[in-house]
């Protein structure tokens, strides 16, 4: 039997896994990426005959792969996570998300860092891209605690603190993360020179350039969609324009030298804002999510297969404290207390500073950076990085759908100021 052959029996098998488990698991105390995670983690203990088994699913030895696989699933979940935000832009409307990324994202970098160095012994700029790969949270692997789709009541989207919340801000930090990656990897050794010129031309301004290209192909985009007579691609109601909105921004924005993840966010925004309660953007977001499902199962199943068998080989107790810290202590203390007055209220500021899920832009960042510039210690980050994620999908993953709803059901997902940046004059627009 070829390896082609096995490969299309996999892909054939996670294509149905992929439609099936969502409907199997619903209601259940567990999740469709923790089982595809265990399937995958109990096919790497199993001792398969060559070429599979002895390390063959290692990701460092297949990182443009890993990192092309990975980008693709980022690139659909931006564009498709932008489709679902309901909430109006604005400063004091997205006041919570600013706050996670203005400050609890930087903080947590820098205290991941900071422990990396001195639980890890990693070198300053290694603990550093320990700090940055861990930094995006998932919009994918978080679908149980954000909007689910644009075509929800108020009270899942517009109005859900917590929801609105958690999906822009894991719309946003997969791009934002990119500097302090390209950062790290200039400290190691990359480029000696990273004076203040590069930090600004290299680092800030692709960010700002990612904005200008998702507000221009946005409204391109929209106009297309909903403006005019002769085009309108909403009448279609195909969704494989979602590609066209996940990757033409993505290729602008890269080729002027800005931020391809944050034009994409900011594109599928904005073409939301075009006509906000337009029933395409829910054929747009169902065509994404069932790709997300696709990418996911092929995802966790190809971690958990990594992890059975060899990634985690020699494997330190200190490393699983690093990635529990991380994800369950760093993240909800710096997230709690940078939303610390903030419209959440005290029970959504709680589940917004816990819920910061690890996934694919973990091992995205990890591939993409090891890959131009190998560091010293890079097999403790993979096993960090893998850990984390690991970690967050079977914690996050068992506790996100009940804990959720119960402060839905008590009301603390609304934003305790009764009508923050005018949300209340916004619900008949």
């Amino acid at each position: 039997m070829s390896t082609l052959t096995v490969l299309f029996g996999v892909a054939g098998l996670l294509a149905l896994a992929a439609a099936v488990l969502p409907k199997l698991v619903a209601q259940r105390p567990f999740s469709t990426p923790l089982v595809m995670l265990v399937a995958g983690l109990a096919l790497g203990l199993l001792p398969l005959p060559a070429p599979y088994g002895n390390g063959w699913a290692d990701p460092v030895a297949h990182l443009g792969g890993v990192e092309s696989f990975a980008q693709l699933g980022i690139l659909v979940s931006l564009a498709g996570a932008g489709l679902s935000i309901d909430r109006p832009f604005g400063v004091r409307r997205w006041a919570s998300a600013w706050r996670l990324l203005g400050i609890t994202m930087p903080v947590m970098i820098v205290v991941v860092a900071l422990l990396g160095w001195w639980w890890l012994a990693l070198t300053p700029a290694v603990a550093l891209l320990l700090g940055a790969v861990l930094a995006p949270t998932d919009p994918v692997l978080a679908g149980d605690v954000g909007v689910p789709s644009p075509d929800v009541e108020a009270d899942l989207a517009r109005d859900n603190e917590i929801r609105s919340t958690l999906t822009i801000e894991a719309g946003l930090n997969d791009g934002l993360a990119m500097p302090f990656v390209l950062l790290a990897l200039a400290l190691a050794g990359q480029r000696p020179e990273a004076d203040a010129g590069w930090i600004l031309g290299d680092l800030v301004l692709p960010v700002g350039i990612g904005v200008l290209v998702g507000l221009g192909a946005g409204k391109l985009m929209g106009w297309a969609m909903f403006g005019t007579a002769r085009l309108r691609l909403a009448a279609y109601a195909d969704g494989l324009v979602l590609l066209a909105l996940a990757f033409l921004p993505y290729a602008v924005a890269e080729l002027v030298h800005g931020n391809g993840f944050v034009a994409v966010f900011v594109a599928a925004v904005v073409v939301r804002r075009e006509e906000r309660s337009h029933e395409y953007h829910e054929v747009l977001h169902s065509f994404g999510r069932q790709l997300e499902r696709l990418f996911v199962a092929i995802a966790l199943l190809g971690l958990g297969l990594a992890l059975g068998d060899g990634l985690l080989r020699g494997f330190s107790l200190v490393e699983l404290l690093v990635a529990v810290v991380a994800v369950f202590v760093v993240r909800p203390v710096f997230g709690w207390l940078a939303l610390l007055g903030s419209p959440a209220g005290r029970h959504a500021s709680a589940a917004i500073a816990f819920f910061g899920v690890r996934g694919i832009g973990t091992i995205f960042y990890l591939a993409y950076a090891l890959d131009r510039f190998p560091v010293p210690g890079q097999d403790v980050l993979w096993r960090v990085g893998a850990l984390a994620v690991a970690l967050s999908v079977l914690v996050h993953g068992v506790l996100a759908e009940p804990a959720i709803r119960r402060i839905e059901a008590l009301g603390g997902h609304l934003p305790t100021s009764g009508d923050p940046g005018g949300l209340a004059g916004q619900r008949s627009g």
